[in-house]
């Protein structure tokens, strides 16, 4: 009787089914699980104050460089003589910036000037013939003397008119946005030129309403160009007391518009916080309209 080999395949077989029966459970592995619950306890404190922060903070990255610029326009009318500044140039207060023909208003203040002569021989004359004839009617002097005083103050406006001829720069600053060229002839009340006032810059902190209540007029503020990394200096000038509100205006029909709004989204609206500059670090360029970050300190304010 022949006896059968076993097989190589079920001793494989065995083999695996008694390696399998022989492992050990895996350790449980307790590190993991730790690191993982500290870190959800930092986080969950974490972001309650970064939140806290950013919902409340002083501090506003929506910042916005201000200038004021005086529009300079002519009060006479006349072609443009002479223009002896360019685009973007600094200029100081009281230097010629453009001249006008002067050459009416010179004629004008000639003739207002023998008006006045006139007048003054004409009150002369009756003044003397009224004491030769001893006469206490004086009523011809009188007239005389009012048409003497008119002479007087149409000189005087002749003056003025001339001197208007010369634009000069009523602050100290930089000419921008020069449009006006030599020979134009310029109209009494248009623009030719804007003078931006060089000692005038401020920062407009656009800070929300939830962060309001923490922020005062005097309060020192930090500026931070978006372009630059030196900080500026400075204090909270004024709070705006009103802004736009889109709820507030009417449809061409006269009724109010309100604008639809997600029930369990409210954001909060954006006031402007002036900030007037107190040091400009040396090489720092102003420009109106740069990007700011503004954030004022309470702490300091008292």
């Amino acid at each position: 009787m022949v006896k059968n080999d076993p097989s190589p395949v079920s001793d494989a077989a065995a083999e695996q089914l008694r390696r399998m029966l022989d492992v050990e459970p895996p350790p449980r592995r307790i590190a993991p699980v730790l690191i993982t619950l500290i870190a959800l306890a930092l986080a969950v404190p974490l972001s309650w104050a970064m939140w806290h922060v950013y919902m409340q903070g002083t501090w506003t990255r929506d910042g916005t460089v201000r200038v004021d610029v005086d529009r300079l326009a002519p009060e006479v009318a006349g072609r443009i003589v002479d223009l002896p500044v360019q685009d973007n140039q600094y200029v100081h207060k009281g230097e010629l910036l453009m001249q006008i023909d002067p050459t009416d208003y010179q004629i004008a203040v000639k003739l207002a000037e023998a008006v006045v002569r006139q007048d003054q021989a004409t009150l002369a004359t009756l003044g003397s013939e009224a004491a030769r004839r001893r006469k206490n009617d004086d009523t011809a002097s009188l007239v005389a003397a009012a048409m003497l005083q008119q002479a007087q103050a149409r000189l005087e406006l002749a003056q003025v008119n001339l001197a208007r001829t010369q634009i000069r720069a009523p602050v100290n600053g930089w000419v921008t946005n020069l449009q006006a060229e030599l020979g134009d002839y310029a109209n009494v009340g248009i623009p030719q030129l804007a003078l931006v006032d060089a000692d005038s810059f401020w920062v407009d902190g656009y800070f929300k309403e939830t962060s309001l209540h923490a922020i005062r007029v005097g309060y020192p503020a930090k500026v931070k160009l978006l372009g630059d990394r030196q900080v500026l200096s400075g204090h909270v000038a004024s709070i705006a007391r009103a802004i736009g509100v889109p709820n507030a205006q009417l449809s061409q029909q006269g009724l109010a518009t309100v604008n639809p709004i997600f029930t369990w989204v409210r954001l909060a609206q954006r006031v402007p916080v002036r900030v007037r500059l107190d040091h400009v670090p040396p090489g720092v360029q102003l420009i109106a309209g740069m990007t700011a970050t503004v954030e004022v300190n309470p702490a300091a304010g008292g």
